[in-house]
C-alpha cells in the first residue's frame, strides 16, 4: 500500500480525529490553597451512548518490531477512547478517515507529555510505542453494546521511522 510519513502531533492537525491532551497553551486554575494547579477541559470524553459508563484503565504496551507494519485499524462506535502516557516516553499515533483510502491516513509523533482522545468512530491503530513497558492511563467506555470494529488492510503499509529519528 505504501509508506506513511510521520508528522508532529498538534491540536490543529489532529482535530479531525479527536483531542490532543496536553496543557500547553492552557491557563491553570489555582487550587488547594495555591499548592496545585488544575487544567480543565482537556478532552471531550464521550461514553454515554447506550448507557455506557466511564472506564479508567492502565495499559502497558510493548514495542513492535521494526519496520512497523500497519495491518489493522479499529474504531469504537459507542464512545471515545483517551490514552495518556505515564512514563514520559514518546509514542506514535496512526489514524484515518477511511481505512480503504490510503490518502486519508495520518501518522503523528506524540511527545511523552501528550495524550490523545480518539473521537467516537475515529479509525486508529492500536498503541504504537517507541519504548518497551510504556504505561498509559486509558479513559474509555464500558457497558453493553458492540464498541469495537476492526478493519484488516488488504495490503500493509509501513511507517517511515526515519522522520521520528531525525526529530530526536
Amino acid at each position: 500500500m505504501g509508506t506513511l510519513s510521520i508528522e508532529p502531533l498538534t491540536k490543529e492537525a489532529f482535530a479531525p480525529f479527536g483531542d490532543v491532551v496536553e496543557t500547553r497553551g492552557m491557563t491553570p486554575l489555582s487550587i488547594n490553597q495555591g499548592y496545585a494547579e488544575r487544567f480543565n477541559g482537556l478532552a471531550n470524553i464521550d461514553v454515554a451512548s447506550e448507557g455506557g459508563q466511564v472506564n479508567i484503565s492502565w495499559f502497558v504496551a510493548s514495542v513492535r518490531p521494526a519496520p512497523i507494519a500497519i495491518r489493522l485499524m479499529e474504531r469504537h462506535p459507542l464512545g471515545s477512547q483517551m490514552f495518556m502516557p505515564l512514563n514520559g516516553a514518546d509514542w506514535l499515533v496512526v489514524v484515518c478517515a477511511d481505512p480503504l483510502v490510503f490518502s486519508s491516513y495520518r501518522a503523528f509523533a506524540a511527545k511523552g507529555h501528550q495524550g490523545v482522545n480518539y473521537a467516537r468512530n475515529c479509525w486508529h491503530h492500536p498503541l504504537l510505542v517507541l519504548k518497551d513497558a510504556s504505561s498509559f492511563l486509558v479513559v474509555d467506555r464500558k457497558g453493553d453494546g458492540d464498541n469495537l470494529e476492526e478493519y484488516w488492510l488488504s495490503e500493509e503499509m509501513q511507517l517511515d521511522l526515519s522522520s521520528v529519528a531525525s526529530r530526536g
